[in-house]
């Protein structure tokens, strides 16, 4: 499987591209402010054919070029119902100082084609399958994104997770602003993140990279909570 990510110009956003291989088609995951030369550059050098997007969450650090990297390409932008009206108002999800930094106003057009997450049901996309855990905490419909590694020389591969800004290295996502919920996230932890396996490679809405096993060990924010019966299957 191959992951490539970059920050977008603001607010240190990832977005991730994935896909099965060089030359394959591929999936955009969170695509923020300005990302697109950086998107073209990442899909011109890896000859990757976009066939949706997915978003973790509705915040404006992962949404701002949903829109025109959806129309430059006719495809799919896939969101969670909790967070649906992100999509049509993102200003709903900002916090006073972020909205001052705009202006208090934001042209904004939402995708032509919004398709909606159930995490009852895998997406089956590009030719891999994301499992889609519903994690609220950070916005109602943060979610995480779930994929098995794919094995290399006969190998397992480790699973691999997307997890916005629910979980980064060394801390979490904020729970103050609009829609956040600290008792919440704290489920969301438990529930989402403690149950994979420590081997799993997490890819975060902002900062490096990390594993289920680091962020067990020395997490502050995992230290308390209770470990629940392993995840399993996707």
């Amino acid at each position: 499987m191959l992951v490539r990510g970059f920050p977008a110009a603001a607010f240190g956003t990832n977005c991730w591209v994935v896909a099965p291989a060089e030359g394959e088609q591929c999936v955009v995951i969170d695509p923020g402010i300005g990302v697109e030369q950086q998107l073209d550059d990442v899909l011109r050098e890896h000859r990757l054919q976009p066939v949706a997007v997915l978003l973790t969450h509705g915040h404006l650090d992962h949404t701002f070029s949903v829109t025109p990297v959806c129309s430059a390409r006719g495809i799919t932008a896939w969101i969670h119902p909790g967070d649906r009206e992100l999509l049509v108002d993102p200003m709903k999800g900002l916090s006073a100082e972020t909205k001052t930094m705009f202006g208090g106003r934001l042209p904004w057009t939402e995708p032509e084609d919004v398709a909606l997450l159930d995490p009852e049901k895998p997406v089956e996309l590009a030719g891999l399958r994301f499992g889609v855990d519903l994690a609220p905490g950070h916005t109602p419909g943060s979610v995480v994104f779930r994929t098995p590694g794919a094995d290399v020389a006969g190998e397992p591969a480790p699973p691999v997770m997307f997890s916005g800004d629910v979980l980064f290295a060394g801390s979490i996502g904020r729970t103050d602003l609009p829609g956040g919920s600290w008792e919440q996230m704290q489920q969301s932890l438990a529930r989402v993140v403690l149950s994979a396996p420590d081997e799993t490679v997490v890819y975060c809405g902002h900062g490096p990279s990390t594993t289920i096993g680091a962020e067990r060990a020395s997490n502050p924010f995992l230290q308390d909570l209770v470990d629940p019966p392993p995840a399993r299957g996707l």
